[in-house]
């Protein structure tokens, strides 16, 4: 299905002054990647333990998704103490044990830091709660008087995006109902209010304190909130952002003060860097309507990279992702920063399952647009990020019970149409039943979600042995990307090809997909370098993409 990558001289890109501008970094939700204590939760040390399988598969570094002190109602995006672990991770040591190792093989380490919002059990919350209205306590989050009679009715008309009013009515201390306060997502997390200067000082302690720990950067959540609108009025559409499930309110995402948050920070991260000459890394999770907006958060001296999310949001057709990666190229890399590709994340359902939806061709057709789909993002300019289960091509597990699910959209909303579980399920890592050796040593463990039988099929184990795997697929796409100095950052020059199919080259590597399923001409006589499936010299097989080098 495809060739194993030559020897050739690996470029070494990590050592690099800027190593974050074509690297691939791996997402590790930690809960469901591997548990080292055997209750059912992935941890830190379990993270540790999985370094030289990401190692050989070839990433430049892991983002770790929260693992902060928290109630969990949003596993962790519900953040009560920022500069600590939950116990249910490990500890602080470990975490400096996990950090050691990982620098010890050459892996960068990001930390998924929450700004927009904290957890209602944050400290500074409950002193909120217990203060009086206008109380500086309550400046640092959104309080505010309700309307209508005796103030009964939310400040406006906001909802939140995961279900229901975004506003929530607190009792005061002598028992009597008082002002409201704001949560885009759920109540349990309510929004910081950034115009206090109290949380902008906040935060930069909780930078530093993970900086002086040695990690390598930040992606942050929720990168386009932090400021509302000062008058929080009402919107002509309250409901888009629980409709669309996506930061499209104006008033609340987007404000102009946001850059400022940026600047701030880009500052902190180049103080360390000019320390040790280790540059740090700010990478946001932002979602904003247009290319030219998205390109705002990386100028020069904002943001280093922002999540390129319109490439996953692409239906599986060769001119919806030619006219993406055309706008990317020429709004966000023309700021001087490269495009940051992804195509899975933890909210979102899996490539396998979310290309095959629409097919009607057979059940293989979504795992084979799949690793096309893996392989054009890899032969792209600029950095890619890799959402863990990715690379054994793990399909969205559809069918999870009503009574297991956590996923507070579900909670509030009563609706399984855009919860997020499914993409959550912990790692099968080997055997033939469940927990498939998420819990090694443990094998009467009940993960914490659970594991379908045909997770087997699916085990890391499993997917090394099998050169044909999507594991090999992207393992070989990942050291071509290093070995080949046209793999990381350039330019890209689009070649003329049949319809349904794109293709361009950079330098001497052409790389082409066939979005359509039926054979076409390869754009370069020979058999590939690397291919997604089947791909005999001089044809491009449905469903398939590959790289060929010039001779």
């Amino acid at each position: 299905m495809h060739n194993r990558c030559p020897p050739q001289r690996q470029v070494d890109r990590l050592n690099r002054h800027h190593w974050w501008r074509d690297a691939v970094i791996y997402q590790v939700y930690v809960r469901s990647f591997l548990d080292s204590t055997g209750d059912g939760i992935g941890d830190l040390a379990g993270v540790r333990a999985g370094l030289p399988y990401l190692k050989k598969l070839g990433v430049d570094g892991i983002w770790l998704s929260p693992f902060y002190p928290s109630p969990q109602h949003d596993h962790g995006y519900d953040v009560a103490d920022y500069c600590d672990v939950d116990p249910l991770f490990g500890d602080l040591d470990e975490f400096d044990r996990l950090v050691g190792a990982a620098r010890r093989l050459g892996i960068k380490v990001l930390l998924d830091i929450v700004p927009n919002h904290c957890s209602s059990e944050h400290p500074w919350f409950r002193e909120a709660l217990a203060a009086p209205a206008g109380s500086p306590a309550r400046a640092r989050f959104h309080f505010a008087d309700g309307r209508g009679p005796d103030g009964a009715e939310p400040p406006n008309n906001w909802h939140a995006m995961f279900g229901g009013p975004a506003w929530s009515r607190v009792t005061e201390p002598d028992g009597t109902p008082g002002q409201w306060y704001l949560h885009m997502f759920t109540p349990e997390q309510p929004d910081w209010n950034w115009r206090d200067p109290k949380v902008a000082a906040e935060f930069d302690r909780v930078l530093r304190f993970w900086l002086d720990r040695g990690v390598d950067g930040f992606r942050i959540d929720v990168a386009a909130g932090l400021y509302k609108h000062p008058e929080l009025p009402d919107s002509d559409d309250p409901e888009a952002d629980a409709r669309t499930r996506d930061s499209v309110n104006p008033l609340a995402w987007n404000q102009p003060e946001v850059h400022d948050v940026w600047r701030r920070w880009r500052s902190i991260c180049e103080e360390y860097t000019q320390r040790d000459d280790r540059e740090r890394l700010l990478v946001g999770e932002v979602s904003v309507p247009t290319a030219r907006e998205h390109a705002r958060y990386v100028r020069p001296d904002e943001l280093h990279q922002a999540f390129f999310f319109d490439l996953l949001s692409a239906s599986w057709d060769a001119d919806a992702f030619r006219k993406v990666i055309s706008e990317a190229m020429q709004d966000i890399a023309g700021t001087g920063s490269t495009v940051t590709w992804v195509l899975n994340n933890h909210d979102q359902v899996r490539t396998v399952t979310r290309y095959g939806e629409a097919a009607t061709e057979g059940s293989g057709l979504g795992a084979a647009r799949a690793r096309a789909a893996a392989l054009l993002m890899l032969a792209l300019p600029g950095a890619a990020y890799i959402y863990q289960g990715e690379e054994l091509g793990l399909p969205e597990v559809v069918d999870l019970p009503d009574d297991v699910l956590t996923d507070p959209i579900y909670r509030r909303t009563g609706s399984r149409a855009r919860i997020r579980d499914g993409c959550r399920v912990p790692l099968p890592w080997s055997g033939q039943a469940s927990p498939f050796g998420f819990t090694p040593g443990v094998e009467s463990a009940k993960p914490w979600l659970p594991q379908p039988e045909y997770f087997a099929e699916y085990a890391t184990d499993r997917a090394l042995a099998d050169t044909r795997s999507f594991w090999h697929l992207y393992r070989d796409g990942l050291q071509l990307r290093a070995a080949l100095p046209q793999l990381g950052e350039g330019a890209l020059r689009w070649l003329d090809a049949p319809p349904g199919v794109l293709a361009f080259e950079r330098g001497d590597l052409v790389c082409a997909v066939n979005f359509g399923t039926a054979p076409t001409p390869a754009p370069v006589p020979g058999a590939p370098l690397l291919a997604s499936g089947p791909c005999p010299p001089g044809v491009l097989s449905g469903s398939t993409a590959a790289w060929w080098i010039r001779s």
